[in-house]
């Protein structure tokens, strides 16, 4: 039987808006299973505390455990690399931060490409570095420090979280625009990196702000700076790097993401979850608390944040000669 166009038409439009509707549904209905939120760092550090905040609160939301595993080694790479080879359906989700985006440059050999591979789906928060010394260096500006550290080139030990952290390549990009020599000490994590600069073994650190600030507030540690363009709320009479150092600035961020190709409709959904979350008062404190600042963007505009920051190591990495071991 020949139909008549009108109504040919009319039934190849709806057959046509099926595949977008099928999508919609499926999105209303995610998850109906536990969600995996893979976590690159171990437990109990700064990216797992706002992985576990984020995970409970979408638990509470959408009625299914987000399981927060993690699976540390490798400066995040061991984590990236499960959530690239999971299936791409909204299961298993990646918490992402400042490390992957160095990583893409630092590391020669990657299993996956981290601008390709990953979806970025929302973000969380972004912080300071806080540029801080042991209380016997006698400086207090940010000034002061550049002409002591020129003034005792090469004597200054500068401590990390590791070679290629975050940590370390702020310390980097400073040196590289301040004009400074300073000896980069990597250690194996934050904690022992502080433990040694409280003692005085080791004279100088950028850290982020959330890892910081309780020494900080207790005068174990003097801070001189922090790396943002703007001064941070948690610490408002601690200039800027950038007023005595024009142009530097970095930003740690944290975020979640997942294997390309996960249907835009689920990546939505958890945007807009995750972004009613930020707004939530009681989440916000808890954030606050850490000393980060809640950072609610698109999965778009957070794709952009992250290949900017991605850019902008390629330059630093190559100055310092880094590579990872």
């Amino acid at each position: 039987m020949k139909l008549p166009r009108r109504q040919f038409l009319r039934l190849a439009a709806s057959a046509a808006a099926l595949p977008a509707l099928t999508g919609s549904t499926w999105a209303q209905s995610y998850p109906v299973r536990p969600v995996r939120l893979v976590v690159g760092f171990p437990a109990g550090g700064a990216a797992d505390i706002g992985a576990r905040l984020i995970g409970q609160y979408l638990s509470e939301r959408l009625g299914q455990p987000f399981i927060i595993e993690n699976r540390p080694g490798a400066a995040s790479n061991v984590g990236t690399e499960i959530v690239v080879r999971s299936p791409a359906d909204g299961y298993t989700l990646a918490l992402i931060n400042s490390s992957q985006a160095i990583n893409a440059t630092l590391y020669e050999k990657l299993n996956y490409d981290f601008l390709r591979d990953i979806a970025p789906v929302a973000s969380l928060y972004h912080q300071p570095l806080i540029l801080e010394v042991n209380p016997s260096i006698s400086v207090a500006t940010v000034s002061e420090f550049i002409v002591y550290a020129k003034a005792n080139a090469g004597k200054i030990n500068m401590a990390s979280a590791g070679i290629g952290s975050p940590q370390h390549v702020a310390g980097e990009l400073f040196k590289m625009m301040a004009g400074v020599d300073m000896q980069h000490v990597p250690y194996r994590g934050v904690a022992p990196a502080l433990s040694d600069l409280i003692a005085g073994q080791v004279q100088v650190m950028f850290d982020t702000l959330n890892s910081s600030i309780e020494h900080i507030r207790a005068g174990k540690i003097r801070p001189l700076g922090v790396t943002t363009a703007a001064r941070s709320s948690a610490l408002p009479h601690i200039p800027t790097i950038g007023e005595s150092v024009p142009g530097y600035e970095v930003i740690g961020w944290s975020g979640i993401g997942a294997p390309r190709n996960t249907p835009a409709e689920i990546v939505d959904r958890l945007n807009r979850e995750i972004n009613a979350g930020l707004t939530d008062a009681k989440l916000n404190a808890r954030f606050t608390d850490l000393g980060v600042t809640v950072l609610r963007l698109s999965p778009t505009d957070f794709g952009t944040l992250i290949a900017e920051d991605t850019a902008k190591w390629v330059k630093v990495i190559k100055f310092a000669g880094a590579r990872a071991e």
